[in-house]
C-alpha cells in the first residue's frame, strides 16, 4: 500500500476512534441532563463512527490472527505504560498539575495490568477457562476473577466495579 494512503487511512481510523469515544461520553452526559433523544442520537452516530473505524482497520490489514492480535496488544500496553505515561507524568509534575499527574499515574498502573492480563490470556484459552472480569469504573483497573473490596489503584469501593461475564 502507498505510504501516503496508509497514513490517510491511519488518520481516518484515529479520528473515527476518537469520535466514537467522545460521542459515547456525550450520550452519557445528555442522558444525565435529561435529553434522552439527544443521547440516542449521540449513541447512533458513535456506532456509525465505530463502523468507519473498523473498515479503516480492515483496509490497513491490522487485524491478524488472534494470537498475533494478542501479542500486539501486549506489546502496545507495555510500550504505553513504560514510555508514554512516564513522560506524561513528568510533564504534569513539571506543570504542577496534580490531577493530571494522578490520572497519568493511575492509567499507567492500569495499562501494566492490561499487559499482564494479555499475557495470561493464552493460558486461559489453553485451559478453556472462562473468566469473569471486574472493571473499576473510576480508573479502569481490571481484576481477573476476583471482585476486590477496594480498587488497588484508586481506592474505589467494590460497588464501583462493572462485571464482565
Amino acid at each position: 500500500m502507498d505510504d501516503r494512503l496508509r497514513d490517510d487511512l491511519h488518520q481516518a481510523y484515529t479520528g473515527e476512534s476518537k469520535a466514537t469515544l467522545r460521542l459515547k461520553v456525550f450520550a452519557e452526559k445528555a442522558e444525565k441532563d435529561g435529553y434522552p433523544a439527544l443521547a440516542k442520537l449521540f449513541r447512533v452516530i458513535s456506532f456509525s463512527e465505530e463502523l468507519h473505524g473498523k473498515r479503516a482497520l480492515r483496509l490497513l490489514k491490522e487485524i491478524k490472527s488472534t494470537e498475533e492480535n494478542l501479542a500486539e496488544s501486549f506489546e502496545s500496553e507495555t510500550r504505553v505504560a513504560g514510555v508514554a505515561y512516564d513522560s506524561f507524568i513528568r510533564h504534569a509534575e513539571e506543570a504542577g498539575d496534580k490531577a493530571a499527574s494522578l490520572y497519568f499515574s493511575q492509567s499507567r498502573d492500569v495499562e501494566e495490568i492490561h499487559a499482564k492480563l494479555y499475557k495470561e490470556a493464552m493460558d486461559h484459552v489453553l485451559e478453556e477457562r472462562e473468566t469473569v472480569y471486574y472493571v473499576c469504573d473510576v480508573c479502569g483497573y481490571v481484576s481477573d476473577g476476583i471482585l476486590p473490596e477496594e480498587c488497588p489503584v484508586c481506592g474505589a469501593k467494590k460497588d464501583r466495579f462493572v462485571t464482565f461475564k
